[in-house]
């Protein structure tokens, strides 16, 4: 057994908030997670008739005003939007007010894969049409994807430590460790952390559909995430917001804050193999995984859940697979049967969010981590929607379609983004 953390250096989840695909709320999502729905449909935000994919998962009846001054959102492209949307019920859910006395014990640390993309192609098309002195001078202050960080620090007056993590689609898990460390080294007390994306335009679509990334099942968008499926054919692209208030153990227990779970260990490696393709044997992704539980002081026999990066695409979910054996072994397959044959063990249960609400890049990470936390609650493991025809590659538990009552001590997130950038978080009950 690894090293056990001492209490001092404690780290808790005090609050959660989320925009998502399926719902304006943190609560409203997991319950959707549960039941199974995709938020998947065809785009909205504009004409996608012109590309071979014409589907993504769109946050749904978004309105900053009810979040924020109308008049401070216009300066804020969506990501930035989301995120100070997000961090104002995760404020709330921790019963936790900034004020003068606490500013400085306060920080922010965001993970954020494309800032405001959609903020770009409207300033070139103007630059193009128009010519470039017709460009919105606010454009400087919306594209950045620190922004988002900047927003929610001047809008709740958090004055601590303040940064942003842009590891492609690791960031929102990357940035909740990141900032349960700046907490451990003593620099904050407490950290809004977690991870925010809005790349719904068509400049993101084109991308990902010339590098034919993916899904075409336009005809039946609930059902074209399917990671693990044999039948998979790409991802789908998302957008949305999670975000996590994370507290030194000690100052949660005494203002009597609730407490969620407890964030043990985080991990991050680079495959150091391909710009594009994930290691085929998945080496990369099982350093980080082994180097959070190794943070964590964890076994791997000890993981009751893993919230796979499950995106989806050919190659990715094979090499999770063999990462995830890699690190796991025989508890990646174990059902161990006592001589009166009843089950006394369990193999590792393992489900991919995204197949619900597709891939919110540098949200994703944040999104996932808090089914992950709600798991841990709730004792309870949302299924893999889609999931229909077994893939001889992807051979583990990957909770079929349909939710699964288990218990739930010990979960981790699983996290990989574009370069070989991968990042693990391990989140568990608190005890004694």
């Amino acid at each position: 057994m690894a090293k056990k953390r001492n209490a001092k250096e404690r780290v808790v989840v005090t609050g959660l908030g989320a925009i998502t695909p399926l719902a304006l709320t943190a609560e409203e999502t997991w319950q959707g997670l549960v039941a199974g729905r995709s938020g998947i449909g065809r785009v909205s935000q504009f004409d996608p008739s012109d590309y071979p994919t014409q589907i993504i998962a769109e946050v749904k009846g978004f309105n900053a005003g009810d979040y924020m001054d109308p008049k401070e959102a216009k300066r804020m492209a969506r990501f930035s939007q989301f995120a100070v949307a997000a961090t104002k019920m995760a404020l709330e859910d921790a019963g936790l007010v900034v004020n003068e006395e606490n500013s400085e014990e306060i920080g922010v640390l965001l993970g954020n894969s494309i800032g405001g993309i959609e903020e770009t192609e409207k300033a070139c098309r103007v630059m193009f049409e128009r010519g470039g002195m017709r460009i919105s001078p606010f454009y400087v202050v919306m594209m950045p994807p620190n922004l988002a960080a900047f927003q929610v620090a001047y809008t709740y007056g958090i004055k601590g430590y303040n940064s942003t993590v842009s590891t492609a689609c690791a960031a929102g898990t990357q940035a909740i460790g990141e900032a349960a460390e700046v907490i451990r080294r003593g620099k904050a007390t407490v950290m809004v952390t977690g991870g925010t994306e809005a790349g719904v335009c068509e400049l993101a679509l084109a991308v990902f559909c010339v590098g034919r990334a993916y899904s075409t099942r336009n005809d039946e968008p609930e059902r074209a995430s399917r990671p693990f499926d044999k039948d998979r054919d790409g991802f789908v692209g998302g957008e949305g917001s999670g975000i996590l208030i994370l507290e030194r153990l000690d100052h949660a227990l005494a203002r009597g804050a609730r407490i969620y779970a407890e964030v043990l260990g985080c991990g991050a490696s680079n495959d150091a193999y391909h710009l594009i393709a994930p290691d085929p044997e998945g080496l990369g992704a099982a350093r980080a995984i082994r180097w959070a539980l190794e943070d964590a002081g964890v076994e791997p026999g000890e993981v009751d859940y893993i919230n796979a990066h499950g995106t989806g695409t050919p190659l990715g979910d094979v090499s999770e697979t063999l990462a995830i054996k890699k690190v796991f072994g025989e508890h990646a397959y174990r059902v161990a049967i006592s001589s009166t044959k009843s089950m006394i063990g369990h193999r590792v249960a393992i489900s991919s969010t995204k197949s619900m609400i597709g891939h919110l890049w540098g949200a994703a990470g944040a999104v996932e981590s808090i089914a992950c936390i709600l798991s841990i609650r709730d004792n309870i493991i949302h299924p893999t929607i889609n999931l229909e025809t077994p893939d001889p590659d992807c051979d583990l538990d990957y909770v079929p379609n349909v939710a699964r009552k288990a218990q739930v001590d010990i979960a981790i997130c699983n996290s990989f983004g574009l370069g070989g950038q991968n990042a693990c978080a391990v989140f568990g009950r608190v005890r004694d």
